[in-house]
């Protein structure tokens, strides 16, 4: 027979076994012995069941009144909020003995119900409308009750997690301004193998602020009123403990945005007054002083120098101090991939009104070796492999050795980097390379010499505009169909061109993005030397678009335009004329197989070049699901023509890791032309735009 009470603990109850008890003869008259680690005595079946407390006509004319306590001090111990918080988080005020008279005196008489095992449910009945969803959310993740749910137990098991559990709801009421709040518990049968557990809240009267109390606060001067409406509490509001949590987490944030580096605040004391349902609050404030920034001081000089810091750093010597800034440039100093650990600090200056930031950087290992592995129809498979040292040359002078091997390409490539180059995400680059492509449209051995320099987005900074520019020289030999000839002919090219691009960014990821839009253009003025020189431009435009339709469906489009104007399509080196067709173009169509062809139905490639996708992006959990349609023509005019769009649909599938999407794409062509296969399979990683 189990009782229900209000928050009130089993005793456990230890035995020890006497040596002889298993030699001792059964005696069917004696008492049965303790049920053992449960704590609950067995049943004494000839005690008659508990009468129905209202049967006794006179037993609530006069019920005990409760004294209520004065004041209550409620701990200072305030943290954050989370499903993993100290349980002991909130007063736990006792009651007094009459008050917990009154209260038994109500409690209701305990179910019969037999030993169990029993599967069980828990329902909460009684929890007021104003409770908040984080006293759900915590319950449900500390609850003893909930952790053992699906497993079958003993009555006794259950009882004691019942109360348990009532004891942590009392506590969490309290945090929430509930400090009266009583929870009884208490199991019925719900069938032969199962229980119910009944957790029903008393929860009293809410408790609201009466005074609170911010002393030191007027040592801010000028900004006093703008940090005091900054705490977000006032009198009036509940004496929830997470609103004051809140509240001195948004003073210290706006007060360390605004110039205060050394800003403070003391354990926030709630006293509660029983007596009228109140509280009040006191948490002493100490500004510190406001402070602009001042130097930034490295304090081991191994890896970067003040001069390169203040480089990285968005911030210059004068301007307001912000604690965002010194977050930033923490996490600037990880994303070099030279950094193991970084610990900023605000410091005292001996100049007046500035604060220094004492840097202390630990080393990462600077060399990576890395792999990547594709495959594409009409490009085979791809396996690529590099070698890196991201500070060959200090600071942050990065030396890498790639290499390619496909069925289609092969590659080796020297490349020096140099990041944060006169500016934060301003990045130089200098390339050697030399590759062999045998492809469809051409084959190409060609020898380049680049170099460029770029602003960058990243992942901690995704901006809105970035831009590229820098020489290129190139010696290619291009077997391909000779226009002129009118059959297959190998011809060497040498060329200078100057590319160059800008770009804007208005959506909300960089790798993922699912909303906003983006909108690009290069242009490569370029002169080639084919027996005679020749000059002409390329250009392109690029634009796509990304619209949440539902919480995991996002439709997504893009839009390419490519022309080349100054020169007829034979004096273009095959390598540098337009093409479409593959994964990231048309999906369905093999690598480049979209436009004009010559008598062997190899592509030719063209100067006009059109390209449009649409996609829906449906979302589950860490898997997607990828419709898709894709046009894309190529003409031997210098600008798209529309009239001849050769369209691919397909069905593309997602997996959505730490680092990007990982995407398969089948596609099969609408109206293919010769020698196109019914199905076009491309794998990458990240979304296909």
């Amino acid at each position: 027979m189990l009782c229900a009470c209000p928050a009130a603990a089993l005793a456990q109850q230890d035995g020890q076994a006497d040596d002889d008890f298993l030699d001792a003869p059964l005696d069917p008259d004696a008492p049965l012995a303790p049920l053992p680690d449960l704590g609950v005595d067995w049943p004494d079946l000839g005690t008659p069941l508990a009468e129905d407390p209202l049967a006794d006509e006179g037993a609530f004319d006069d019920p005990p009144s409760a004294e209520p306590l004065a004041e209550e001090t409620v701990p200072a111990n305030l943290s954050d909020a989370s499903p993993d918080f100290d349980a002991d988080f909130g007063p736990d005020l006792a009651l007094p003995s009459d008050a917990l008279a009154a209260q038994e005196a109500t409690e209701p008489a305990a179910p019969v119900i037999g030993d169990g095992p029993f599967a069980y449910d828990v329902n909460l009945t009684g929890l007021p409308d104003a409770v908040t969803g984080k006293l759900r959310e915590r319950f449900d993740a500390l609850s003893t009750l909930k952790a053992s749910d699906g497993d079958r137990s003993f009555a006794g098991q259950i009882a004691r997690r019942a109360t348990d559990d009532a004891e942590l709801l009392e506590r969490l009421l309290r945090i929430d301004g509930y400090y009266d709040a009583l929870v009884y518990s208490q199991l019925n049968g719900a069938g032969e193998n199962s229980v119910s557990v009944e957790l029903d809240v008393e929860p009293g009267s809410l408790y609201h602020f009466q005074r609170i109390t911010l002393p030191g606060i007027n040592a801010a001067g000028s900004d006093t009123e703008r940090l005091r409406s900054a705490f977000t509490l006032n009198v009036g509001d509940p004496v929830n403990q997470d609103l004051v949590v809140a509240a001195r987490t948004n003073l210290t944030s706006t007060a360390e945005e605004s110039g205060y580096p050394f800003f403070q605040t003391g354990e926030p004391e709630i006293v509660v007054d029983r007596s009228a349902d109140s509280g009040t609050l006191d948490m002493t404030v100490t500004p510190g002083g406001r402070f602009v920034f001042g130097r930034i001081v490295p304090r081991r000089n191994d890896l970067f120098g003040a001069r390169h810091l203040s480089r990285i750093a968005r911030f210059d010597e004068g301007d307001i101090f912000r604690r965002s800034d010194v977050q930033d440039l923490n996490s600037a100093l990880i994303a070099t991939g030279l950094v193991s650990k970084v610990d900023i600090e605000p410091v005292a200056s001996d100049r007046p009104g500035e604060v220094d930031l004492a840097v202390d950087i630990d080393p990462a290992p600077p060399r990576t070796i890395a792999g990547e592995i594709g495959y594409g129809t009409g490009e085979g498979f791809r396996v690529e492999a590099s070698w890196e040292h991201r500070n060959f040359f200090p600071p942050e002078g990065a030396l890498r050795v790639n290499g390619v091997l496909g069925t289609r390409e092969q590659l080796a490539g020297l490349t020096y980097r140099r990041n944060n180059f006169y500016g934060r995400d301003r990045v130089l680059t200098a390339r050697v390379l030399a590759r062999n492509a045998r492809l469809d449209a051409f084959d190409a051995r060609t020898i380049s010499i680049s170099a460029n320099y770029e602003r960058l987005t990243t992942l901690i900074f995704q901006k809105r505009w970035t831009w590229f520019a820098g020489p290129e020289i190139l010696y290619t030999q291009e077997k391909a169909y000779n226009l002129a000839l009118g059959a297959q002919d190998r011809q060497t090219f040498y060329i200078g061109a100057f590319p160059s691009g800008l770009f804007y960014d208005g959506t909300d990821n960089l790798l993922d993005p699912t909303r906003g839009f983006r909108l690009g253009g290069t242009l490569s003025p370029e002169i080639s030397f084919l027996g005679a020189a020749d000059g002409y431009a390329r250009m392109q435009l690029d634009a796509s678009v990304y619209q949440p339709i539902r919480d995991d469906v996002v439709i997504a489009g893009r839009a390419r335009f490519g022309a080349i104007s100054g020169t007829e399509l034979g004096l273009i080196a095959p390598s540098r004329r337009n093409y479409a067709g593959g994964g990231g173009s048309v999906r369905g169509y093999g690598f480049q197989r979209i436009g004009p062809r010559d008598p062997s139905g190899n592509p030719i490639g063209g100067r006009g070049l059109a390209e449009f996708s649409l996609e829906a992006r449906y979302r589950f959990g860490n898997f997607g699901v990828v419709p898709f349609i894709d046009a894309g023509s190529v003409t031997t005019a210098q600008f798209p023509d529309l009239s001849n769009l050769q369209y691919g649909v397909g069905l593309g599938l997602r997996y959505y890791s730490d680092f990007g999407p990982i995407r398969i794409d089948v596609g099969t062509p609408l109206n293919p032309g010769p020698g196109d296969g019914p199905i076009a399979v491309a794998v990458s990683l990240g979304q296909a735009f």
